[in-house]
């Protein structure tokens, strides 16, 4: 009995020393934010309101414009070099994009800071900075001001659904891989069409909430394009060199290429949506299989 007691006070102990270490490790893998963003940031966006300044990444395409624009959010990790890559394959195209870092002054590559990033920047202060990127994109002088997008991978997609409700005048949304909403009357006051990109071996966001997601844009007569790829992972759609080497991931870019080319280059307009106060609860069922799929899973690391 005295062994059986000893055995479980120990693993009790190893099991103590585990949680103090990861809590621990999460200020830690903080360190060095300022000199990563540094890299990967080349403008400074004035806070509206009284709110503070917001570090981005801004890629400009040739010529003078006025041209398209696309707010690009990033995943939970924070602003990185893969999302910067993104934004000057998509300048390329024609578009000025933004890349705002929404985490306030953190990035990192472990994944419980990242989660920790996302708990502690709440959907209201993240679209408060938004509010700032977007009023700055619509007073540049080379920006169609009615032709005002936005695009978000993983946590970014969620983010971009939501600035969306919260921004009437956003006109296109691109969701990769984002916990979704399902609600039609919450996703009837979206201002523009949707855009939906999905792997279908996410194990974070199943195949019946991308279908749930669906459904709901469906009953809210809002205008979309959902794609479940098949085989394909959580973030697969990684960076813009494996995008070139095309595939799976050259095919959901070249997909929003077509997307953002029908409704923001060649057409659409300013939105038409109704401005909602709504965050929507933390998606912890998300964020718990998204950390099962990182550290057990197929999702991929390059982010």
């Amino acid at each position: 009995m005295k062994s059986i007691v000893r055995i479980l006070l120990i693993a009790l102990g190893v099991l103590a020393a585990l949680i103090i270490l990861l809590l621990l490790s999460i200020p830690l893998a903080g360190l060095g934010s300022a000199q990563r963003l540094a890299a990967v940031t080349n403008t400074t966006i004035p806070g509206v309101g009284g709110g503070p300044d917001v570090r981005a990444y801004v890629a400009r395409p040739q010529g003078d414009g006025p041209f398209p624009a696309v707010i690009m959010i990033h995943e939970f990790f924070g602003l990185n070099e893969s999302i910067v890559g993104k934004a000057e394959g998509l300048a390329e195209e024609g578009y000025l994009v933004i890349a705002p870092d929404t985490f306030r002054g953190s990035t990192t590559t472990w994944i419980p800071r990242a989660i920790y990033q996302v708990i502690t920047n709440r959907p209201e202060q993240v679209n408060a900075d938004l509010d700032s990127v977007y009023a700055w994109l619509a007073a540049q002088p080379d920006v169609a001001r009615e032709k005002i997008g936005i695009a978000g991978f993983c946590y970014g997609g969620r983010a971009s659904l939501l600035y969306s409700l919260h921004n009437p005048g956003i006109a296109a949304t691109v969701v990769f891989y984002g916990s979704a909403e399902t609600d039609p009357e919450v996703l009837k006051n979206l201002p523009g069409p949707v855009l939906g990109i999905f792997g279908g071996a996410d194990a974070s966001i199943p195949v019946e909430e991308v279908q749930a997601f669906e459904r709901g844009l469906q009953a809210a007569g809002i205008p979309h394009e959902i794609t479940i790829y098949a085989g394909q992972p959580h973030a697969f759609v990684t960076d813009i060199q494996s995008i070139r080497a095309g595939g799976a991931q050259g095919q959901a870019w070249a997909q929003m290429l077509r997307f953002l080319n029908a409704n923001l280059k060649n057409g659409g307009a300013s939105g038409q949506g109704q401005s909602i106060a709504y965050q929507g609860g933390f998606p912890l069922g998300y964020y718990a299989r998204l950390v099962f799929e990182h550290a057990f899973g197929t999702a991929s690391h390059r982010h």
